[in-house]
């Protein structure tokens, strides 16, 4: 039964992807230890109260584990597994796809589009360092494709940065002949690249975190100082890169956030990097109400509160038919 599909008093007995452990003491004394179980459609907490040395044994984040307890919706707590038993995921007895988020595009078919839209850039600096970063046989571009977007609230999976930044750029480049004053090819440069720095910022493989650059340093000084290097690096047909343009796009990377408080450190002062900070934010955005309708429950029109959105998520009751008819 997949996590969306749970309904109070839900009785399991299935393997489940574990995403976190903790173990933690109760106000009371006793231990308990936490986990965060999930399949494609979502995850849940989970409390295991006895054997805590068994669990925390076979329970290592991104493995699977199989799991049998009971479903419930806490009046206090919410949804939560309170788990009566676990025990070693035996290969073939479930489909490792099921538990796995992913894009909804094909990675091979969002590769075709991004190479595409590449091909329109043609300053030659430009397109050099696109190449650089985005080359077949280039090591960047392996990580790239492979790498998540975040750690938890959008396109928090394989392939999602290059999700994420390709529908960034996408909307970049689409929107620029709307407004005058647009320089296309440096937008869509640096909305391609505004997320280069999460390449050292997070772990690529299950689970997805931080890594220790990424806590010391941050994506957005990670990103810039990598694409700065391979500006100072790049020379074309005998010209260094452009002053002017490298300015333009390391600006977009280091203001892409849009405000101090939000980790940038210069807000976006131009018109390109305005224009990438809102699809930036707008790409974020959209893509939490993704992640919150693949764990919608069938016949669900809200979600629950959600962090990143500020509120709960409204699908609708036409939504909400489609997955009641989905389920049966």
């Amino acid at each position: 039964m997949l996590i969306r599909d749970l309904a109070h008093g839900t009785d399991l007995d299935q393997v489940l992807l574990v995403r976190d452990v903790q173990r933690k003491q109760r106000p009371d004394g006793s231990e308990v230890v936490r986990l965060v179980l999930a399949d494609r459609t979502g995850g849940v907490p989970a409390i295991v109260t006895e054997d805590l040395t068994v669990a925390l044994e076979l329970c290592r984040a991104g493995e699977p584990v199989h799991v049998t307890g009971r479903f419930e919706v806490h009046p206090r707590y919410g949804r939560q597994i309170e788990v009566a038993g676990l025990g070693p995921a035996v290969d073939g007895t479930f489909d490792p796809a099921q538990l796995v988020d992913g894009p909804p595009r094909d990675a091979d078919q969002m590769e075709a589009d991004l190479r595409e839209l590449v091909a329109t850039i043609h300053d030659p600096h430009l397109r050099a360092l696109l190449d650089a970063v985005f080359g077949e046989g280039s090591p960047t571009w392996a990580a790239y494709r492979v790498a998540p977007a975040a750690k938890l609230y959008h396109q928090a999976y394989v392939h999602g940065l290059l999700e994420h930044s390709l529908s960034v750029a996408q909307a970049v480049s689409a929107i620029s002949a709307t407004f005058p004053g647009i320089d296309r090819e440096v937008a869509v440069t640096g909305a391609l690249l505004h997320d280069i720095g999460k390449l050292e910022a997070y772990t690529a493989e299950a689970p997805i975190d931080l890594t220790d650059a990424g806590r010391l340093q941050g994506e957005i000084p990670l990103g810039y100082y990598r694409v700065r290097r391979l500006i100072e690096e790049l020379v074309v047909d005998g010209e260094p890169f452009p002053a002017a343009i490298s300015q333009a796009v390391l600006h977009i990377i280091l203001s892409h956030h849009g405000t101090l408080e939000h980790g940038s450190p210069v807000v976006p002062c131009t018109r390109e990097a305005t224009l990438v900070h809102f699809m930036d934010n707008l790409g974020g955005r959209l893509g939490s109400f993704d992640r919150l309708e693949k764990g919608l429950a069938p016949g669900s029109a809200w979600s629950s509160y959600d962090r990143a959105l500020g509120s709960g998520a409204y699908f609708g009751p036409i939504r909400a038919e489609d997955r009641r008819r989905e389920a049966a």
